[in-house]
């Protein structure tokens, strides 16, 4: 890693950044496939194991960068408002984890990633193929299946299509569990970034349009939308058992919140738990 020539902020080539949006150049680095995840200082362990199991399982080079929304904030990219809203739950402890509200529509949401996850293509200079994710995942297969598999250009995204509606009323701390169409369609994409789908989608909608708006892809015709199969985002206490993931989703919280706001509702769930908690533990013993 090296720093960008621009704006000094740490890049895989010093000829190109993703946060000051320089020119791409000709390098092989920039040409290998690049993962943004997610990220939120509170699940930090939960970032690091994603990317740790992205590199283990991998067949070639990858990127992998977190989206920070501080540094987002900074850059000018990332200026979406919210509120602390009244909740009937009772409230947290922890001020960082009193509920978030978005100011434009008033709904509830979790993490700083929730808008911010948008932003992808233009992170990606509007050209290529790049892979969003949540970072309460992580890989059991190749990551570079999804680029070599999933590259129709005719599509603007490909997701795993889920009907899926969560039972709980409290997610992680202690916010509101938000339903909506098209839930946790968003948490796994793989964006053609030079699609001419996502002419329609700017920067400014990221920071203004409801999240409704951006999390069911209103922007694109579903005609755009490729679908991936669910073992590339198998759901913790959704998916089924005898589906083999490739990419695990802890979408109710993780082990990481075991005893706590989290605790498997099915056997695989455990089984895959205890597969997170191996990798964990080969980090911290390096």
């Amino acid at each position: 890693m090296e720093n960008c020539k621009n704006c000094n902020h740490e890049a895989h080539c010093p000829e190109t950044c993703m946060w000051c949006m320089c020119k791409k150049c000709d390098c092989s680095v920039c040409d290998i496939p690049t993962i943004y995840v997610g990220y939120d200082p509170r699940e930090d362990l939960a970032y690091r194991v994603l990317k740790y199991s992205a590199h283990k399982h991998t067949s070639g080079p990858i990127n992998i960068y977190p989206i920070k929304q501080d540094l987002l904030r900074r850059i000018g990219l990332y200026r979406r408002a919210w509120t602390l809203g009244s909740s009937s739950l009772p409230k947290p402890n922890n001020d960082s984890d009193i509920q978030h509200r978005d100011i434009f529509d008033g709904k509830p949401f979790a993490t700083d990633f929730s808008f911010s996850r948008f932003l992808v293509p233009f992170l990606h200079r509007l050209e290529g193929w790049a892979l969003f994710m949540d970072c309460d995942m992580f890989f059991r297969s190749d990551p570079l299946e999804l680029f070599k598999k999933y590259n129709n250009s005719k599509y603007a995204i490909y997701c795993v299509q889920h009907n899926y509606s969560p039972t709980e009323i409290i997610k992680m701390y202690g916010n509101e569990q938000y339903q909506y169409s098209r839930k946790n369609w968003s948490s796994v994409v793989m964006y053609n970034c030079g699609h001419h789908g996502h002419k329609n989608l700017s920067v400014d909608d990221v920071n203004t349009k409801p999240g409704l708006w951006l999390h069911n892809f209103l922007w694109l015709e579903d005609k755009d939308i490729g679908k991936l199969p669910e073992e590339w985002n198998w759901l913790d206490g959704h998916s089924p058992a005898k589906l083999s993931a490739k990419n695990v989703h802890f979408t109710r919280g993780g082990p990481w919140f075991r005893g706590n706001v989290w605790e498997p509702l099915t056997d695989q769930d455990e089984i895959y738990a205890q597969e997170w908690e191996k990798l964990k533990d080969e980090i911290e013993s390096k």
